[in-house]
């Protein structure tokens, strides 16, 4: 793991959580993995009460279960889960989009190229931590520029769950073939025309093919 020095003036737990967020959806901690307090806290050179208060925003955030009397652990989704999850970002993906188009039609086009950018030399380098995070950010600017703070709010409740299972179970592959890349790029151009059915169709493929990798992760473990 890398280092977990604190840099920022925000507040002990705020940090904590911040960078253990990070950790989880990088693969630091694997999914499923204990993450032991006395060795958070003594990584970070806190005492165990902020540490605490970030296990607790974790949970929230459906990153980390804590199981009282046995410890905290990464996530690890069930089949249902991952449908649940599926069909959560089949409904507002599209949605998000569309309204993206409409509010901020530039800023939108800017930050989906951006991440495609992005993406290009990851899969040159078969980077899939730095393909993970390009990936993530070009499903997020559509809540970003969508103009609907309950509907980026409401992406933002499994975002993490989301980046966390493309960087431990998609991006590797994603950066071994150019499929993933391909698509995000069709997305864009489908975006920019804003031929939304089409976008919606190869959304829904996308979504669903990356849930089919997620449940057969889930068969060989």
């Amino acid at each position: 793991m890398r280092s977990l020095r604190l840099d920022t003036p925000k507040s002990l737990a705020q940090q904590v959580m911040q960078r253990l967020r990070q950790a989880i959806i990088e693969g630091e901690f694997a999914l499923g993995a204990a993450i032991s307090e006395e060795m958070v806290a003594n990584s970070f050179g806190v005492s165990r009460t902020p540490v605490r208060e970030a296990m607790g925003q974790l949970q929230a955030q459906g990153l980390v279960v804590i199981r009282p009397q046995v410890g905290s652990f990464v996530f690890t989704p069930s089949a249902e889960d991952i449908n649940a999850l599926c069909t959560f970002r089949v409904a507002l993906e599209p949605r998000a989009a569309e309204l993206a188009f409409r509010h901020d039609r530039d800023g939108a086009i800017a930050a989906l190229s951006a991440a495609i950018a992005a993406m290009e030399p990851a899969v040159a380098a078969k980077d899939n931590i730095a393909y993970g995070r390009a990936d993530a950010a070009f499903h997020e600017a559509l809540f970003t520029h969508c103009g609907n703070r309950y509907l980026a709010e409401s992406y933002q409740l499994v975002s993490g769950r989301v980046a966390a299972l493309r960087t431990n179970l998609t991006s590797p592959i994603d950066v071994r073939t150019r499929t993933s890349f391909d698509e995000h790029r069709k997305l864009l151009d489908l975006f920019a025309r804003g031929e939304f059915a089409a976008f919606e169709d190869l959304m829904t493929t996308h979504i669903t093919n990356s849930g089919t990798v997620y449940a057969s992760a889930l068969k060989v473990d």
